[in-house]
């Protein structure tokens, strides 16, 4: 049976595009894979602590020898940890605010940094343990970053997407960009013309991934 992460971040709730399109994917995943599991993840909803000095010494000791208080400081860390390395695939949608992503996604990133559970530490040094998953990512932002715009420059939140997730060992990423959201909001495009081609994208990369 696969299993399927889905991952919200933006805090616009039934507003947001990125929530619309990582719902559209599910329910896509869902018909192809009609007995699979999924996990959602909300992480607006989600207390998610800033990391310290306790966590890190924490995450730095091995699992065999943290004390109960280490185990309790982790243990968020652990649930979320937890969800990833129990998925096969993961639907990631991921507002851009700032050029950056959301608070409580940057948040849940350094919490799933975690030594001896998504990388492992070995003679030649850090290595991802999560090199058999596949992800998908909706990055949705109110201006145009895509190839060819204006600016496309200043869209920093796909290559260091790439670059974390890459760290963590995955090599199967797929990016939806709904980028231009804005555009909605002033009435320049209905929202339904604006979400239709990306909800094609989805169903396309379904199928082609209904085989892994």
């Amino acid at each position: 049976m696969r299993t399927l992460l889905q991952i919200n971040s933006s805090p616009m709730g039934e507003a947001s595009i990125s929530r619309r399109l990582t719902a559209e994917f599910v329910q896509e995943w869902r018909r192809a894979n009609p007995h699979g599991r999924v996990i959602s993840r909300d992480l607006s909803n989600t207390a998610i602590p800033v990391i310290d000095a306790a966590w890190i010494t924490a995450n730095f000791t091995p699992k065999d020898s943290r004390t109960p208080e280490q185990n309790d400081i982790l243990a968020l860390s652990t649930a979320l940890t937890s969800e990833l390395l129990s998925a096969d695939e993961y639907i990631i949608g991921v507002a851009m605010h700032n050029w950056g992503p959301t608070a409580s996604f940057k948040l849940w990133i350094d919490h799933i940094l975690r030594f001896g559970e998504t990388i492992a530490l070995t003679s030649s040094g850090p290595k991802g343990t999560l090199d058999e998953k596949h992800a998908t990512f909706v990055i949705a932002s109110g201006r145009s970053y895509g190839a060819g715009s204006a600016d496309a420059s200043m869209n920093y939140v796909e290559p260091w997407l790439r670059t974390f997730f890459g760290y963590l060992g995955i090599r199967n990423m797929r990016f939806i960009v709904a980028d231009g959201t804005a555009n909605i909001r002033f009435g320049k495009i209905d929202q339904a013309d604006f979400l239709a081609p990306h909800v094609e994208k989805i169903r396309t990369l379904i199928v082609e991934g209904s085989s892994l």
